[in-house]
């Protein structure tokens, strides 16, 4: 499943625009039985308060399902608050998370609140949660069993009121078994596991996800009327995708910015596509060519920093560095 429209949301500072249930609901696109049933199992429990752990690759929107999670839940009014652990330095993470009083490191001229504090009663999300360095875990634990947190340099119990949504593209029952995840932090985060499938594997998404992304990038870039042509929407629909709804977006605003409006035909888009159409929709991704996509979008998403990315992989530094050389990333 994935959501087509952007109705709003928290940025570092929470304070979410208020938005219907009808509206956001009316923004996700769910074509596939697959994501079909996803989206009601989101409607079950999204009212809850319960801890949800959100699985899948990179670029398969669940940054998107969290927020249909806040905003179809209890409080929607309330702050849907971000943190994309892989991004952040490791040094700043915790600060950005719990807050500081003032003083309590050089340079904390005054006091901040964190995103646990900002969220107040509506939604955490912890993008790449993987990514969280061992000591990080440990007070993430705390937190979630508590229910309470302290700032850095301070005394004072906090009470956390927010719903912590945790969101990961790693295996964390293998990062769990190479002691590189707690296994209690798992467990506690997986009370409610969400797994948001591949956009391979929800064929019937293809179609009008891409008639929506048309319409918005057509209106963002004034190239009224884009369109595909049906020789140019087989290629789509036999694509592997291994960079999932992000790349069909990538893809598709190359397509328009490039193009001068109208329709879009088979011989505009990427090779690699032509040729699944060519084939009748025979063409399949090799291991090769998806663990390429799959590396190139992890490096993208940590900027370039090879730590971070290989951690959220699952594989040494030194792998990573020689798969970089092997694919020529």
């Amino acid at each position: 499943m994935a959501r087509a429209a952007q109705p709003g949301g928290g940025g570092e500072g929470g304070g979410a625009r208020p938005v219907s249930p009808e509206t956001i609901l009316a923004s996700w696109v769910a074509a596939d039985p697959q994501s079909r049933a996803l989206l009601e199992q989101v409607k079950k429990i999204a009212p809850a308060s319960s801890t949800v752990l959100v699985r899948g690759e990179s670029g398969t929107g669940k940054d998107l399902l969290a927020e249909l999670l806040h905003y179809l839940g209890a409080h929607p009014e309330e702050p849907l608050v971000k943190i994309d652990c892989a991004s952040l330095p490791l040094e700043l993470v915790e600060s950005e998370l719990f807050g500081y009083e003032k003083g309590a490191f050089t340079g904390a001229s005054q006091a901040k609140r964190g995103r646990l504090e900002l969220a107040g009663a509506g939604t955490l999300v912890l993008d790449e949660i993987a990514a969280l360095s061992p000591a990080i875990q440990a007070k993430l634990l705390r937190v979630i069993e508590e229910r309470r947190f302290e700032r850095l340099g301070g005394g004072r119990p906090l009470k956390v009121e927010a719903r912590v949504v945790a969101l990961t593209q790693v295996d964390l029952e293998r990062a769990v078994a190479e002691h590189a995840f707690r296994e209690d932090l798992f467990y506690r985060l997986n009370v409610i596991p969400l797994l948001l499938p591949p956009l391979r594997e929800r064929r019937a998404d293809i179609r009008p996800l891409a008639a929506h992304f048309l319409r918005r990038l057509a209106e963002t870039h004034r190239k009224p009327g884009s369109t595909l042509a049906p020789a140019a929407l087989a290629a789509l629909e036999h694509y592997a995708w291994p960079g999932n709804v992000r790349e069909l977006r990538n893809l598709l605003e190359r397509a328009v910015v490039f193009g001068a409006g109208g329709e879009i035909r088979a011989e505009e888009l990427p090779a690699q596509l032509r040729q699944g159409a060519a084939r009748g929709g025979e063409t399949r991704m090799s291991l090769e060519e998806v663990e390429r996509g799959h590396i190139a979008e992890v490096l993208d998403h940590c900027r370039g920093k090879k730590g971070r990315a290989a951690q959220i992989l699952g594989i040494s530094r030194k792998t990573l560095l020689e798969k970089r050389k092997k694919y020529h990333l």
